[in-house]
């Protein structure tokens, strides 16, 4: 088996050559969207062969995060179709939340507030009460599905098809590979986005919302904002190239 460095080495920038790989950003707890997004991918890989690499962020922010996990887990739309699915800060947030619940303040200034009352844990305190956000915590653990804290536990922090590098945020330009870490794998944003290097790998993220999707030589971004948009992107990589979907 190839080493994580050996598979970093290579320069020729390629595409799987038997199936199209589509990358799917941000969903943000927008199920609605994501119930229009499968089936323009759908249409689009017609019969050839596909798979869907979901890049992270599922929850938090948008209306019916439980939805969206549940939609992943249980949906008949994506019944037989190869998917992985990667972890986003927020998920990871969400875990951390679990088992320290005193990150319950910061989590719910950013998203965490509207994924608690989605699973229906309703007596929620804006506050930094550790003790209020303890009993919150219990709430949650009581309230979530077995299956869906099974699927959060069990997302990638990365996937590689070709020379096309899955990720939630990023990498650090100025770290070897196998030293980085899930802090620059799902919360990286400057470091990465600004450097101007060439890497060995095409990048393909999320994490940082933009108006349109963006691709440049180093790395593809499909975080369109979608709990604020209305706007959740995927793209499509192939030997012919990429091309973006939208539900714009």
């Amino acid at each position: 088996m190839k080493s994580f460095i050996d598979l970093f080495r290579r320069k020729r920038s390629y595409a799987p050559p038997d199936r199209t790989v589509y990358a799917i950003g941000d969903i943000h707890g927008r199920k609605d969207l994501l119930e229009r997004l499968v089936p323009l991918i759908k249409d689009h890989a017609g019969h050839s062969d596909y798979e869907l690499v979901f890049l992270g962020d599922y929850i938090d922010r948008g209306p019916d995060s439980a939805g969206v996990v549940d939609y992943l887990i249980h949906s008949d739309a994506l019944s037989g179709i190869d998917c992985t699915y990667l972890k986003g800060n927020h998920e990871a947030t969400l875990l951390e939340f679990l088992d320290a619940p005193e990150v319950g303040a910061s989590w719910s200034t950013y998203g965490g507030f509207e994924t608690l009352l989605s699973y229906g844990v309703q007596d929620v305190r804006l506050s930094k009460d550790e003790a209020a956000w303890a009993k919150t915590a219990k709430a949650l653990s009581e309230k979530l599905p077995a299956s869906h804290l099974a699927f959060y536990r069990s997302l990638s922090s990365f996937a590689v098809r070709g020379d096309y590098f899955f990720v939630h945020a990023g990498i650090d330009p100025d770290k070897a590979i196998d030293q980085q870490t899930d802090a620059e794998f799902l919360w990286i944003r400057d470091a990465f986005l600004n450097d101007a290097r060439q890497l060995d790998y095409m990048i393909v993220h999320g994490h940082t919302p933009q108006s349109e999707p963006s691709r440049d030589k180093r790395r593809i971004g499909l975080d369109t904002g979608a709990y604020q948009t209305g706007v959740l992107t995927a793209a499509a990589i192939s030997p012919a190239g990429v091309e973006f979907i939208s539900t714009r």
